[in-house]
């Protein structure tokens, strides 16, 4: 016999009470913050997210000040949390949200401002306005599976997240719903975890259908999306006389627009050349490997992917610019170790 979903409900929220972790925008809840908040979310963890919350609220304390930024200064904040498009949506919804009237407050109003799905709505409506409306996502999807022994193969995560989204609106009520929500979530990511599940410290231990038949570690059975592997070769060139570096903007696919990375090389890279170094990376699916090769500044134009024309800046300029994660990292690290010889 299934538990009541008053029962679970409470449950949850005793827990959560509790145990949740303090967050920032937890502690001094406001529309912005949660906003800003989820956005980060997406995608990426709250360890990784956090430094980079504080220096934004720092910056872009409100919706007025984000939407009046320019986007070259929004961008460069984002910095290393990847998925820009993200942080392109979230500041043309803090100028739709400046320009509206009245102000979106409803779970529907919400879905049609820029980058906000579902869960992001969801999420808005709960939490700072107080309506029960379920948020769904990989968290919430494998704690419900669970609960109830959802042990049917999905062929996509999206396919799961609709056939658990009914069950998660069925659990959450008008008794706080927003912590209802933050507690789903919660309970995903610190003890429902993907592998190794913490059962015997979960609110729901005697009333997890999939704990009972000893299958919890099998649920939600999502089938993979497959790895693929992408190799892109990179070249540095550095101009000694005129201190200057080639740099390309908007690579990947257009995934990155805005944001500078080493150049790709095009054509066969000849047998005599040797990387100096390799960076390795994962976005979404794909593992990215980019053997980075030393090429003179006055040969260099001739060897680039032009998908965007490559620029020369200033090495002093580098700190200004907006460059991938990655990118940064190993370039920060050469600059620093040969900077005797630029």
């Amino acid at each position: 016999m299934k538990t009541e979903p008053t029962s679970l409900n409470q449950l949850l929220l005793q827990w959560y009470d509790e145990n949740h972790r303090v967050l920032p925008w937890r502690e001094n809840p406001t529309l912005y913050r949660t906003v800003v908040s989820e956005f980060m979310l997406q995608q990426t963890q709250v360890k990784t997210m956090l430094p980079y919350f504080d220096r934004w609220m720092a910056i872009f304390p409100d919706f007025e000040t984000l939407a009046a930024a320019e986007e070259a200064a929004v961008v460069k904040l984002w910095e290393g949390l990847g998925y820009y498009r993200r942080v392109r949506f979230l500041r043309k919804l803090a100028q739709q949200w400046v320009a509206a009237d009245p102000k979106p407050t409803t779970y529907d109003e919400w879905l049609q401002y820029p980058g906000v799905g579902p869960y992001i709505a969801a999420a808005i409506a709960s939490i700072d306005f107080e309506q029960p409306v379920a948020v769904v996502d990989g968290n919430v999807v494998r704690v419900i599976s669970r609960l109830r022994k959802i042990d049917k193969a999905f062929g996509t995560a999206s396919a799961a997240t609709n056939e658990v989204r009914p069950f998660a609106q069925e659990l959450i009520s008008d008794l706080r719903p927003g912590d209802f929500n933050q507690a789903m979530m919660e309970l995903g990511a610190t003890l429902c975890s993907p592998q190794s599940p913490q059962c015997m410290l979960c609110p729901w231990f005697e009333h997890c259908e999939s704990r009972m038949d000893g299958c919890a570690d099998q649920i939600p059975n999502i089938r993979k999306v497959k790895t693929e592997r992408i190799k892109i070769p990179r070249l540095l060139s550095i101009d000694t006389k005129s201190k200057r570096i080639l740099l390309q903007e908007g690579g990947l696919e257009g995934r990155l627009d805005g944001i500078y990375e080493l150049p790709p090389l095009a054509g066969e890279i000849p047998s005599s050349w040797a990387a100096i170094a390799t960076i390795k990376r994962g976005i979404s699916n794909q593992i990215i490997t980019e053997p980075i090769y030393a090429v003179n500044a006055s040969d260099s134009l001739s060897w680039v992917h032009k998908k965007t024309e490559p620029e020369w800046i200033p090495l002093k300029n580098v700190e200004m610019v907006s460059l991938s994660g990655p990118h940064r990292k190993w370039l920060s690290g050469f600059l620093a170790s040969n900077e005797d010889s630029y």
